[in-house]
């Protein structure tokens, strides 16, 4: 599922034609609907951290749904369009997961996550008739790439709102890559993507949150990862004394109630990790127990909801903790 950079010679050419500067660069940076950090170390450090926040601009044109214009604006509006490669190449990329995942994760979702208001922050408890009938609409076997063409189903719309976030903290550790640098690290919300080890020669630390309050579940040391966490505490809204969170389940067009308050997952696929932590907290604990040992390529902390902490076997030596957690052996 590692998807291919269709930019890399062009971007490498550019970089290397402008390298030269700081030791150390760092922008942060508003898109896709959240602050971006991005840091880089080395003498290339700046031209990197440049090159980098023009590629977040241009992939934001190209996958953002807000905009008519866009790739997926244009497919939403006329159930089909030729896209730009990396779109499609994404969109294929997000239903090997469907697949792999039955729907799991699912980005045509979009037409529940708007009755919900999640999009345009308007939220609102939707009646179960509404629900029933926007559901008619989800369905990833219903999407089909012939090339750089998407089509989908009338009525139907995408949202790569799950996915797109870990593919572009791939593309920017790529363009650090292309331009030298050996030490960066990438920030996008509750995305984390780690270049090489520290300038100091020390493994990245990233803390994964406590889902139920203040603080850290622990602390995990990676190199060349991406760090992914999704989680109910994140983007929610009350109404009528109960708490509706934004992971919905394609399945009943809610938010999905497995047992799980949050999900990290940890791999060198910035995209399969962004997509598998939504997926991995939709199916539960023993789902995602079962997906992870008959498909692998992955690790993952998981937080039930109550507070118990679950890490996969591949992480049992990177992660510090002061709570008691369980192995999930491979």
């Amino acid at each position: 599922m590692r998807i291919k950079n269709l930019l890399a010679a062009t971007v490498c050419a550019a970089l290397l034609a402008s390298c030269g500067g700081a030791k150390e660069a760092e922008k942060t940076i508003f898109a896709m609907d959240t602050v971006m950090d991005i840091k880089a170390y080395g003498a290339d450090a700046q031209s990197a951290v440049d090159e980098a926040e023009n590629e977040i601009k241009r992939l934001e044109t190209l996958f953002s749904r807000g905009n008519a214009d866009s790739d997926i604006g244009r497919i939403n509006g006329g159930a089909s369009a030729d896209v730009s490669p990396e779109t499609a190449e994404l969109i294929e990329t997000a239903l090997e997961v469907s697949s792999s995942t039955d729907g799991a994760f699912d980005i045509t979702i979009a037409p529940v996550m708007d009755l919900w208001g999640f999009f345009t922050k308007d939220y609102r408890v939707p009646s179960d008739g509404e629900i029933k009938d926007a559901l008619k609409y989800v369905d990833y076997r219903r999407v089909s790439v012939s090339g750089t063409h998407v089509s989908v189903g009338n009525g139907m719309k995408l949202d790569l709102g799950g996915i797109a976030k870990g593919y572009l903290s791939g593309r920017i550790i790529d363009i650090f890559k292309e331009c030298g640098v050996t030490s960066g690290i990438v920030s996008l919300g509750g995305n984390v993507h780690c270049l090489g080890e520290r300038p100091d020669g020390g493994a990245w630390r990233v803390a994964v949150q406590n889902p139920s309050g203040e603080g850290y579940i622990g602390v995990l040391s990676v190199t060349d990862k991406a760090v992914v966490t999704s989680g109910g505490y994140q983007r929610y809204f009350e109404s009528g004394g109960k708490t509706y969170h934004h992971i919905i389940d394609p399945k009943t067009g809610v938010s999905a109630q497995s047992g799980l308050s949050s999900v990290t997952v940890v791999s060198e696929d910035g995209a399969l990790a962004d997509a598998l932590s939504t997926a991995l907290f939709v199916m539960g604990l023993d789902g995602a127990e079962k997906y992870y040992k008959e498909h692998g390529g992955f690790e993952a902390v998981l937080v039930a909801d109550g507070g118990e902490v679950y890490v996969t076997d591949g992480l049992k030596d990177s992660f510090e903790s002061e709570y008691e957690y369980k192995v999930i052996n491979g």
